[in-house]
């Protein structure tokens, strides 16, 4: 799970900065509405709120920004649309699976996109339950490296409240929890005084497919190709990059 955490981790700090910003912040935004609506605009009494607020403003997302967005979402004020999930299942290059998460109010045009991004960049898409059966539902905080901070410290903070592994990604910690435990994890990174960028219920892989260069970059494109449509939320895949390869592609 390392090389695909780091890829997107890498990934999204570059979008911060980019000219993909307005994309991110659209998405981040559209997370919050969601969680307002299904859990209530109050975030001390709904975690997926709290956290998604919390994984925007990590993201330099105004707060005007963020407060409108919990208003729409919990109908204190007007123009909130009605986003329904979808997941969509399919195969990139070299055979990696992909699962593709939209949150839209458009269906057709949300399966027109995928199906298109898919097909024009050597995937194709797969039946309900193939590919999603490869993949877990796990909690994903991830720990920037600050300080003195090692992973020692990360482990003595979330071991008892549920945590089962804490990965080094370079740049940062990852910490991974069963999705149910993903609250309880991140209440005590904040208790031990332990900063973090986001906090997720993410599809985690089981069985990895390793990538050369010219497979990572396939598959790198493939899912730019996917996140480039407003409907796409999340895209979750099977692959394993190195950091050799890594640094390949860097270069």
């Amino acid at each position: 799970m390392s090389g695909h955490s780091k890829w997107a981790t890498t990934k999204h700090k570059k979008a911060v900065i980019d000219a993909k910003r307005g994309k991110l912040f659209a998405k981040l935004i559209k997370n919050i509405e969601v969680a307002a609506r299904t859990g209530g605009g109050d975030p001390d009494g709904n975690p997926t709120l709290y956290d998604a607020i919390q994984k925007a403003k990590k993201s330099s997302v105004p707060n005007d920004n963020i407060d409108r967005a919990v208003k729409r979402g919990s109908g204190a004020e007007a123009g909130g649309a009605d986003y329904m999930t979808i997941m969509y299942e399919g195969y990139g290059p070299n055979g990696v699976a992909v699962l593709i998460e939209c949150l839209t109010d458009n269906r057709n045009r949300a399966a027109s996109d995928v199906r298109v991004a898919m097909t024009r960049n050597g995937g194709s898409m797969a039946d309900p339950g193939s590919v999603s059966y490869m993949f877990a539902r796990k909690g994903v905080i991830i720990v920037p490296k600050v300080g003195e901070l090692a992973e020692d410290d990360v482990l003595d903070a979330v071991l008892e409240a549920g945590a089962e592994e804490v990965n080094d990604l370079g740049e940062a910690f990852e910490v991974v929890s069963e999705a149910s435990d993903l609250v309880a994890v991140r209440t005590a990174l904040q208790q031990a005084g332990v900063d973090y960028d986001s906090a997720d219920a993410n599809f985690v892989p089981s069985v990895q497919v390793p990538l050369d260069a010219e497979g990572a970059r396939k598959i790198f494109k493939l899912i730019d190709a996917l996140e480039d449509s407003d409907d796409v939320q999340n895209v979750f895949a099977n692959f394993d990059v190195t950091d050799e390869v890594m640094a390949e592609i860097d270069a």
